[in-house]
């Protein structure tokens, strides 16, 4: 009972923090329960059919084979508990999703008792998440003529398992909470620094608003006063979801507001109502639709317009809002799910037909997207088995063709990977596509969600339509402590099973690598017509089109090779001008979001859709800065267009760093990457012969919009200010205040600086080493009057470094150099004036394992600027992340203040920053 004991302590530790008993996933404690039950007398056996019954994990998990099979001895009648009938058996079979209990209602269904059969296929008959040996299984019985695998195979061409679901409510009444002013990030809901925890859904919940226990005691509070309506979550005057797509954010958001997904399946709650007054963040929508959610944009606060139609701004420049409707936490509204209506007892308030299309309206009456996903794969399977057409049961995908219309980039891209279209049908943006993914990345504070969720859907192997898939862990490289001890190698050995390439070798041939993810996946993407999935929001790529995603879509993909999605709209980014020889390409970055938003009256029309830039000139690196950047102008993706000389160029790198990758130990049996570097060879033969130029748009193609970026504009660097003391709460953090340096006239202090995260590629850890080096010859002597983080994204880097001579530079200046034989145990909570070299990886940018001291005013080269990201509030000045160019970080440290233009100029003079031309060559066709 060794294991049994320990779990009871585990339970009693967990009542001390509030906490259930934890969900059982492992065999040995199972069997040990159902040995307790089998005993009539076992003091415990009252407890063990209650954990048995109600607290096991269903899918793949080692426990979910072990009940799958004594349930199956129940319903056979070879073990007898008085608790559990036959038929309570099959209902508990039926909320296993998939795996064991799949084939075990396959044997009953198949077997010979007839009875017993009929009762088993009547569960299989609701069942969706069916693989390959199951469906093999099926057809050969159908072939040999089993009347009931005849039945189930008919009945799965009927879609019965859907068809038979209840419809939706046609009314559903919430009743609003407001959880925040502004754009809501991610990290309210799922606070980075729970990270650890996302794997244990009770006690992750506990970390919603971060934390903060009055403002779920007020959620807690509203509930029991509306006890017959749902809660819906708002973003007041903002965007719900920004930052990432976060997948245990939506978690905690249905853990407190949603619907339980199953009885006997504890904290898998689904179906939560979020809203925003400027929407969802498309990443964050799609996660919402993973659970069968409903996301509204509820537009209750406008910009007003004068006669002429023009915006009515504010002294500062900033577009006036009017409140048209009110959402106070406590308005009880009512969703018409029919009319598509939202409603104010009997006034209409809002046309809401974008939350409730056929699509989004079978993901909420299926109980989420996977359900449906794998619904249509079956359905399509029995009819080729019965050899007649699918019936139409499923909402038609949109298909959008304009006659004479040319195509965007990302129209080729999902014209090319589209599946079970028309046959022949040029699709435009606004068709509902299947499209094969050719990679996907799983990164490791995600990865544990994204292992679990391929355990809910009985996924045991990766599809083998995807050419290549990675496992990261970067997230968890700042500190090695003991959660991550935990947690990481036993998520490296499970994807590293699974098919994927992974950062750490769970048989420890090779050494662990920390590369930031998306640094990686931009290397190992070779094809400009790919499409990639990652589980991140800073999936962007600067080759084909990359989705970031929650973990469940990246789950789906890896199962399936496939992703479904509506072609977007693409806005259009072009250049003119003549880039200053003192400006880095980061400030071309900020200045597109800042000359875009005056162009188009503060209306941010990247918001949604792909941007496609035509950069032409810069190298894969470089050009990810742009791309990267583009999650926090809010767009859906990027694509880079690019001449064919430069794609090559770029393709010849991600050969190279694919090959160190090979040459380190970290390729599989399947070659994965060996099959990528034929597959950048064979790109590149194309490109060099003309046979396949790089991807170009059509020249008659349609925009939603188009953006000239004018670099004649740009005349000195640029910062994204979260503007922390904005009286209008709801313009702080946004990334949309974008300044130039002079701003701050050279004596905002500076408390720390980070060069680091996956905005930076190797000239930024050059641009360091020259300035260093730079100011000891100015000056006699370099002295940082605030502490400099610099983390290289990635060890190719840092090798790369000490071949040319760089890294013995960074040595020289610095306190502190990461040791990977002895890495850090706890994360620091203070700093002191001078250099830390950390080990490659996220840190700061992340804010899940160190951040920089509360109240600090932080100059970063990274992304995020959310409020509790990368720095705290103190109880004295709110902490704020300014993000700029790698130049302005150095200079800010060893000044401790911001520097003038004059300053800034004198210290980059002779330096090789990153330097941009746009291309005078035709990037259309």
């Amino acid at each position: 009972m060794t294991t049994y004991n320990d779990y009871i302590k585990e339970i009693e530790d967990r009542k001390g923090q509030g906490l259930h008993p934890k969900p059982i996933d492992g065999a040995e404690l199972l069997s040990e329960i159902i040995a307790q039950i089998k005993d009539v007398d076992n003091e415990y056996r009252e407890d063990s059919l209650n954990f048995f019954i109600y607290n096991v994990l269903p899918g793949t998990t080692a426990a979910a084979s072990v009940k799958a099979e004594f349930l199956k001895e129940i319903v056979l009648g070879d073990s007898v508990v008085k608790e559990i009938s036959p038929a309570f058996a099959l209902e508990q079979l039926s909320h296993m999703k998939g795996g064991p209990s799949i084939a075990v209602l396959l044997d009953l269904a198949l077997g010979e008792d007839l009875a017993i059969a009929k009762d088993a296929a009547e569960v299989l008959k609701t069942q969706v998440f069916l693989y390959e040996a199951d469906t093999a299984r099926l057809e050969k019985a159908f072939h040999e003529g089993n009347p009931i695998a005849i039945e189930l195979i008919e009945s799965y061409a009927k879609a019965e398992f859907f068809t038979k679901l209840p419809e939706l409510p046609e009314k559903i009444d919430v009743v609003t909470f407001i959880a925040g002013v502004g754009d809501i990030s991610t990290d309210l809901l799922s606070p980075g620094g729970d990270a650890h925890s996302r794997s244990d859904r009770e006690l992750h919940g506990q970390c919603i608003f971060e934390h903060n226990k009055e403002q779920q005691d007020e959620l807690k509070a509203l509930q029991a006063q509306h006890p017959d309506k749902r809660v819906m979550l708002i973003a007041e005057k903002g965007t719900m979801g920004v930052g990432s797509s976060r997948m245990s954010g939506v978690n905690n958001v249905a853990l407190w507001t949603g619907v339980k997904s199953s009885p006997y399946v504890p904290f898998i709650n689904i179906a939560p109502v979020i809203a925003g007054t400027n929407g969802i963040s498309p990443i964050f929508l799609t996660t919402v639709g993973v659970t069968g959610g409903i996301g509204l944009d509820l537009k209750n606060w406008v910009q007003q317009k004068d006669e002429n139609g023009n915006t009515i701004v504010d002294e500062e420049g900033e577009p006036i809002l009017k409140e048209v409707y009110s959402v106070a936490t406590g308005t009880v509204l009512t969703i018409d799910t029919k009319k598509k209506k939202l409603y104010k007892g009997d006034t209409e308030l809002k046309d809401i037909s974008a939350a409730f299309t056929p699509q989004k309206m079978e993901f909420m009456k299926a109980g989420g997207s996977y359900a449906v996903v794998f619904g249509k794969k079956l359905q399509t399977f029995a009819s080729k088995v019965l050899g007649i057409d699918v019936i139409p049961v499923y909402a038609p995908s949109k298909e959008i063709s304009i006659e004479g219309q040319g195509l965007t980039a990302v129209e080729k891209i999902f014209n090319k990977n589209a599946v079970g279209s028309t046959p022949g049908k040029v699709l435009h943006a606004g068709s509902d596509v299947r499209v094969t993914v050719n990679i996907v990345g799983s990164q490791d504070t995600t990865g544990l969600m994204t292992s679990q969720e391929l355990e809910m859907m009985a996924a045991t192997v990766i599809s083998p339509i995807v050419d290549g898939a990675y496992q990261s862990g970067c997230h968890t490289a700042s500190v090695w402590d003991n959660k991550s001890k935990a947690n990481i190698p036993r998520l490296m050995k499970f994807m590293n099973d699974f098919g994927l390439i992974t950062g750490r070798d769970p048989k420890g041939k090779y050494f662990p690598m920390t590369d930031v993810i998306h640094k990686v996946l931009n290397d190992i993407t070779v094809g400009d017509w790919d499409i990639i999935i990652g589980g991140d929001s800073h999936t962007r790529m600067s080759k084909g089109v990359a989705f970031g995603a929650d973990s469940g879509t990246v789950a789906l993909a890896l199962a399936t090779g496939e992703a479904s999605m509506p072609i977007p709209q693409s806005v259009k980014v072009t250049f003119k001008g003549e880039m200053k020889s003192y400006m880095d390409f980061r400030d071309v970055v900020h200045a597109t979001q800042q000359q875009m938003l005056k162009q188009f009256g503060g209306e941010n029309v990247f918001q949604g859709r792909i941007i496609e830039v035509h950069i032409g000139t810069l190298t894969a690196d470089q050009a990810f800065t742009f791309t990267d950047w583009t999650a926090e102008m809010k767009a859906k993706a990027s694509i880079c267009i690019s001449e064919d000389e430069t794609l090559i160029e770029s393709l010849e790198i991600a050969k190279g760093r694919i090959q160190i990758m090979i040459d380190k130990g970290m390729d599989n049996d399947k070659q994965v990457l060996k099959g990528l570097v034929e597959k950048a060879e064979t790109r590149i033969t194309e490109l060099k012969t003309g046979i396949k130029p790089a991807l170009r748009p059509d020249a008659n193609a349609k925009y939603e919009a188009e953006v000239v970026i004018d670099l004649d504009q740009i005349v000195e660097p640029m910062i994204a200010d979260p503007d922390v003391n904005n009286d209008d709460v709801s313009k702080r953090y946004t990334h949309d205040v974008i300044r130039p340096l002079s701003f701050y006239g050279g004596t905002k202090q500076v408390d720390l600086g980070f060069i680091g995260s996956c905005m930076v590629h190797k000239g930024d850890m050059k641009i360091l080493a020259q300035m260093l080096k730079n100011i000891e010859k100015q000056q006699g002597k370099v002295e940082f009057k605030a502490p400099l983080v610099v983390a290289p994204p990635t060890y190719n880097i840092v090798d790369e470094l000490k071949e040319e001579g760089d890294w013995e530079v960074l040595q020289k200046y610095s306190g502190f150099e990461f040791n990977d034989d002895n890495p850090k145990a706890a994360a620091r909570t203070k700093y002191e004036n001078m250099l830390y070299l950390e080990r490659p990886g996220c840190n700061l940018c992340m804010g899940n394992q160190e951040k920089a001291e509360p109240g600090d005013t932080v100059m970063a080269t990274s992304t995020r600027l959310f409020q509790g990201r990368v720095v705290k509030d103190s109880g004295e000045k709110k902490g704020e992340s300014l993000l700029t160019s790698t130049p302005v970080v150095v200079l800010s440290t060893v000044l401790g203040r911001t520097p003038t233009l004059e300053e800034y100029q004198a210290a980059v003079e002779g330096i090789n920053l990153t330097k941009f031309k746009p291309s005078s060559k035709l990037l259309s066709i």
